[in-house]
């Protein structure tokens, strides 16, 4: 239930990556616009973020990710109205659908790390992430379908129409912890409490952003959320312009050229977690799995988008994007679980500081994609200076990251 509503949250959100083509060719929108439209939810899942992060903290996943998913449907579904109805009215309603969009990964956190043993952690979190994955396939291919037979309204329709059908067996199937859940065994239940370490003691006070922003590894999860959400942004929000004006490929060839990546991080994303938690249960310490994974999550992408610099056909440039997208599916295994590492009272408040950062570089890649585009006419120059902050990311990681707890 996890991996659907977290492919629901990415297909919800990539519809607008493929919608904005016939969207700009109808309003006549200038590449530096689209930057700013496909940026504009990312002003409200900063917002959401460590408010979000908080929440669910004090309540649950269960509760808040529930909540969320009946907004950002609602959202949705109203997309295709606001923007025919004024500029104004579709960066509000972007912003409103990115607010509700935040709390989806502080949720996830919380629920896993509730329901999953640390030894199997990190492969939950794969199989989770794994649907959100899905979610960029799933509206990549089926976006352009739905245009062509119903209208731009379509592919909003069906996505909001499955996230209702989500709510509803999630309201009534769901336990927000283990001990709760009727269905599940004594030994499972055992098995869970057993291997979740201090994770489930009685909470403690939440520490102050002055004390967890006084430690390096907090700064060192800060730091690769903030490269991670880079150049994730910058490819799901671009990709599909990049195929059509790198290579003139029509809409429904750049969305499967756009797709095809990631579906094979879906994949990768469960190999990382599966090898992660292999490591700790084949005796390496936390901190180094965590810095192996992420390590291959930052490099791999870096060199990969380097290669894209001497790329001449949409096929080749396809196979270095899915190999940079795979790759860094390991980050997963790497800065996403290490919150659970150092902060197990508050790693939904930890999460929600880091994706706040995150989301700010977000917003200004994927504006500065635009910019880049419009100015100097080339995709090219900006994935070049994206993977020089791969690599720096690297470094800092290494030096100052941890699997011990801090907080």
């Amino acid at each position: 239930m996890v991996a659907a509503v977290m492919c629901l949250c990415n297909a919800d959100r990539v519809v607008m990556s493929v919608a904005i083509v016939p969207l700009a060719a109808k309003h006549g929108w200038s590449s530096s616009f689209l930057g700013i439209v496909q940026s504009s939810f990312l002003w409200g899942y900063m917002c959401s973020s460590i408010i979000g992060g908080a929440l669910v903290d004090k309540y649950g996943g269960k509760k808040v990710i529930a909540w969320g998913a009946a907004l950002w449907s609602l959202a949705t579904l109203l997309t295709p109205w606001a923007a025919n109805h004024s500029t104004a009215s579709l960066l509000i309603m972007r912003a409103f659908f990115g607010l509700a969009e935040g709390v989806a990964l502080p949720s996830m956190n919380n629920l896993l790390s509730r329901w999953f043993p640390t030894h199997e952690r990190a492969t939950a979190v794969g199989i989770s992430m794994g649907g959100f994955q899905i979610g960029n396939v799933v509206g990549l291919v089926l976006t352009p379908v739905m245009m062509s037979s119903i209208g731009i309204s379509g592919p909003f329709i069906l996505f909001t129409s499955l996230g209702l059908l989500w709510l509803v067996t999630w309201i009534f199937k769901v336990t927000n912890d283990p001990q709760d859940c009727a269905s599940i065994s004594d030994s499972e239940l055992r098995l869970i409490q057993a291997g979740k370490s201090d994770s489930n003691e009685i909470k403690a006070k939440i520490p102050s952003l002055t004390l967890l922003l006084s430690k390096l590894p907090t700064w060192a999860i800060i730091l690769a959320n903030v490269t991670n959400n880079w150049g994730y942004f910058v490819l799901l929000s671009w990709m599909p312009v990049y195929f059509k004006t790198v290579f003139d490929v029509n809409l429904k060839q750049a969305a499967w050229f756009s797709a095809v990546p990631w579906g094979t991080m879906a994949i990768s994303g469960y190999i990382a977690g599966a090898a992660s938690d292999n490591l700790i249960q084949s005796g390496y310490s936390i901190t180094s799995a965590r810095k192996i994974m992420q390590s291959i999550g930052f490099i791999g992408p870096g060199v990969a988008l380097l290669c894209l610099n001497y790329v001449k056909t949409p096929t080749v440039a396809a196979v270095f994007l899915t190999i940079a997208l795979s790759l860094s599916s390991f980050s997963q295994a790497g800065f996403l679980l290490n919150m659970q590492d150092i902060a197990p009272q508050c790693a939904g408040y930890l999460h929600g500081i880091s994706n706040s950062a995150g989301t700010l570089a977000a917003i200004i890649s994927t504006i500065g994609t635009g910019f880049f585009v419009q100015w100097l006419g080339s995709f090219q120059a900006f994935l070049t200076l994206t993977a020089c902050l791969y690599f720096a990311t690297t470094v800092f990681w290494n030096l100052y990251a941890t699997g011990e707890r801090v907080f």
